[in-house]
């Protein structure tokens, strides 16, 4: 192995240094104001709180429902997490392993669709789903339903494109191998696709679930009071007289647990889902 020249060393320690402190100021901007009465939120900003106080991280699930929008977030992005991947599996799958009429075409409109922001499908979404609920009596529009079906028109296309690029990089001689053991489609899928593209499946995953936990724009009108998400409620804590500046540091910060929990223990298939097929 080559070693690098020192400057380049040096160049790359001084970036990775900058890109830390742009990274963690915030966060330790945000960990100080949940440490801090309001009052002193409110006046000039200092590092080292003059009174520590966990009284935040208590009068958070009392100021706004907060468990009731942490439940919400996570069945909304549990599910559209397991209903993306479960989607794009099949599709990856044909699309890989199967030749078939339509098949660039099909490719390239899933594709097509991650280059049109997200506002474009608000109202036509929003009118689908009003329709629906009266047309039928089932309720789309501030259902968690409505909200996992709206989160899967963003993360199906990218998984979906994601998954066909790791499937191709597996040797089509196991699909064959499994043909001739007995197995069918399906079974070769299970049974020797699937667990030889866990990296890849897990990359889907964590982009799916981060993709759903996050959204505002969507969560802001297709839900009501009941079921309201994480990323719109954490609206609660700014009133008409007060904006209780150490409760939202304190909930962002709680709030962030599950995704980075998630992805430093899934990091390692992240890294190995989202580099497939770039050496072959």
């Amino acid at each position: 192995m080559i070693n690098p020249p020192a400057s380049f060393r040096w160049i790359r320690r001084i970036f990775l240094l900058v890109l830390a402190v742009f990274t963690l100021v915030p966060v330790l901007v945000m960990l100080s104001s949940s440490l801090k009465p309001l009052q002193d939120v409110q006046g000039p900003f200092r590092w080292i709180p003059s009174t520590v106080t966990f009284r935040p991280y208590v009068d958070i699930w009392k100021t706004v429902p907060l468990g009731r929008y942490f439940v919400n977030s996570l069945i909304v992005a549990g599910g559209a997490t397991v209903c993306s991947v479960v989607i794009a599996i099949l599709a990856a799958y044909s699309v890989s392993r199967y030749r078939f009429k339509g098949r660039r075409v099909f490719t390239v409109t899933v594709l097509s669709t991650q280059m049109f922001p997200g506002i474009l499908f608000l109202l036509p979404l929003f009118i689908i789903f009003v329709n629906v609920g009266d047309s039928t009596g089932i309720a789309l529009y501030g259902s968690r339903g409505g909200l996992i079906l709206t989160y899967l028109t963003f993360s199906l296309p990218f998984s979906i494109w994601m998954l066909v690029g790791y499937f191709d990089s597996i040797p089509r001689d196991l699909d064959e191998a499994a043909l001739v053991d007995g197995c069918g489609p399906i079974g070769a899928l299970v049974r020797i696709i699937i667990p030889a593209a866990i990296p890849g499946i897990v990359a889907v995953a964590v982009y799916a679930f981060m993709t759903a936990w996050g959204e505002v724009l969507f969560a802001s009108v297709m839900t009501n009071d009941t079921t309201r998400t994480l990323a719109v409620g954490l609206q609660g804590y700014a009133t008409q007289t007060d904006v209780y500046w150490n409760q939202v540091m304190a909930a962002s910060l709680v709030v962030s647990v599950p995704v980075v929990a998630g992805f430093l223990l899934l990091q390692r298939y992240l890294v190995a889902g989202l580099t497939a097929g770039a050496v072959k």
